[in-house]
């Protein structure tokens, strides 16, 4: 006698993402693990006295979202302290540091994340003087969305200034700071700002329903100098942990990992670990990003290397020979290069699956040789908002904003594409939507390859291919209900609601 399911999914439109087209009507799980997908006819005989059925009543059932690039405890802090994305001017993002500076005891640090200063028609970053004007007791920090720029109050300034390179501290033409501060010093404003393992609980608990309510059942999270690995793997232990999470962690603990006697894929239940990351350039937003070719608004600039060339290939050879994926930021042409020439360099990189984080604007030879050399491009589709004809983009890059993200160019490359956000924001169909509906023909792709780069090609950069990313008989339940049809609403994707999540086989989200 065939065993029970503890769950039916039924009355849904399938779509397994495995075959091109291919629908049913139900999926069964049992421990965890679908059992069948189907006809729901067929699939009613699963159900048992203690099997929970749910009537999708209609509704578009998927894979779970795999976000391949995130940094969840950013994401939480952005969602406990002061939430500046939202913010669609200078002053509405003043007013969001006010309330939170009215909120913290006095001469508590006031932070806010997320600032796109773009979005207020304006190109000048958050001063100094604009969170002075906070009239805040302590430090006031906002972090711009892409964590490459960061700007200080004079307090803040007063108590990190010690610890922040002064390479990355901008000046006026007499010396004084204005505030602004990029790259390394962002990272030790951040690193002094650290949430110890309670507020990290806290934050991350506020980050995964988050990503719950977005479809998301996966994470590949970068890590760095913090409690989250910890606070993980103890929530993994409690059951009450609703994501499965790969961690990412910096360059800098490759010696305490290799210590330690961790690989990449090594862990158990939701948490593994993932791979060895590391910069090479900056962002195109704080103009950082390194580029072959002056910037169009900044002619004497081509932007920075955050890791020396030498510097990564030393790296690489040291990640790859302790057993370790590595995952390299570079998003400026020059800097593309020189990772693709680093991977090419290394026999053995294609079954290593190193990943290129961004490659945004990657050359055809570049993304050819990517393709060649079985690197995966873990890509943030999301990018596209800022790469329309008055964008971002086009202030930073003039006509080569057409060369960014060429999502169509890498596909049609036989380039492995992993989709994830960056928390840009963290919304996955926020980001199928820009990749179906990218400005030019070179960037877009059909909803399909935009929902699989998503699904399975997210869990292939993570090597769970054979586990998660697909809707088949033997894998992980890590599913996702849409109230509608993203192939049918192509243009409003971005607008889709989920209605419900299933994290290995369990309901975390019912929004029905």
């Amino acid at each position: 006698m065939t065993e029970a399911a503890d769950l039916l999914l039924t009355n849904a439109e399938v779509h397994t993402l495995a075959r091109p087209d291919e629908t049913h009507e139900a999926v069964a799980v049992r421990d965890g693990r679908i059992v069948r997908v189907g006809d729901a006819y067929e699939l009613e005989f699963l159900a048992g006295v203690d099997t929970r059925t749910v009537d999708c009543d209609g509704r578009v059932l998927i894979p779970g979202f795999i976000d391949a690039h995130t940094h969840l405890d950013v994401l939480g802090r952005k969602l406990v302290h002061a939430d500046l994305s939202a913010a669609g001017s200078r002053e509405a993002a003043l007013d969001a540091l006010r309330a939170r500076a009215a909120a913290v005891d006095a001469g508590d640090p006031v932070l806010g994340f997320g600032y796109d200063e773009h979005a207020w028609d304006e190109t000048d970053y958050l001063t100094r003087d604009d969170l002075d004007a906070v009239d805040a007791a302590g430090p006031v920090v906002a972090v711009r969305e892409d964590l490459h720029v960061a700007s200080l109050s004079s307090a803040a300034l007063d108590r990190f200034g010690g610890v922040l390179p002064d390479a990355d501290v901008r000046r006026e033409a007499d010396g004084t700071p204005t505030g602004v501060v990029t790259e390394a010093a962002v990272g030790a404003v951040l690193d002094a700002l650290a949430p110890d393992a309670d507020e990290m609980a806290t934050v991350l608990r506020a980050a995964q329903a988050h990503a719950n309510e977005r479809g998301v059942t996966g994470v590949h999270d970068m890590v760095r100098r913090s409690h989250a690995p910890s606070v993980y793997r103890d929530l993994d232990h409690d059951g009450d942990l609703t994501l499965r999470v790969r961690l990412n962690y910096w360059a800098d603990h490759l010696d305490a990992l290799v210590e330690t006697g961790l690989r990449t894929n090594h862990g158990a239940g939701l948490v593994r670990v993932g791979a060895v990351k590391t910069y090479t350039d900056g962002s195109i937003g704080g103009r950082t990003a390194r580029l072959a070719e002056p910037y169009a608004d900044a002619p004497d600039e081509r932007g920075t290397w955050t890791v020396p060339p030498a510097e990564f290939r030393e790296l690489l050879d040291a990640a790859e020979t302790a057993g370790f994926q590595v995952a390299a930021h570079a998003i400026g042409d020059e800097a593309v290069e020189t990772v693709v020439d680093a991977f090419a360099a290394r026999a053995g990189s294609e079954s290593a699956r190193h990943r290129i984080e961004h490659a945004e604007l990657a050359s055809d030879d570049a993304i050819d040789r990517i393709a060649a050399n079985g690197v995966v491009a873990s890509v943030q589709p999301n990018f596209h908002r800022w790469a329309g004809a008055d964008g971002l983009y086009a202030d930073r890059l003039g006509d080569r904003r057409t060369e960014t993200n060429r999502l169509r160019r890498l596909a049609d490359a036989g380039v492995h594409l992993a989709f994830g956000s960056d928390c840009m924001p963290l919304d996955p169909l926020v980001g199928v939507h820009h990749a179906v509906n990218a400005p030019t023909a070179g960037q877009r792709l059909g909803v399909t390859e935009a929902l699989r780069a998503y699904t399975l090609g997210s869990a292939y950069a993570g090597f769970e291919e054979d586990r998660v990313g697909t809707v088949e008989a033997g894998k992980c339940a890590d599913l996702v209900v849409l109230e509608r049809s993203p192939w049918e609403h192509p243009e409003g994707i971005r607008d889709v609601d989920v209605a419900l999540t299933v994290v290995d086989g369990r309901i975390v989200y019912d929004g029905r």
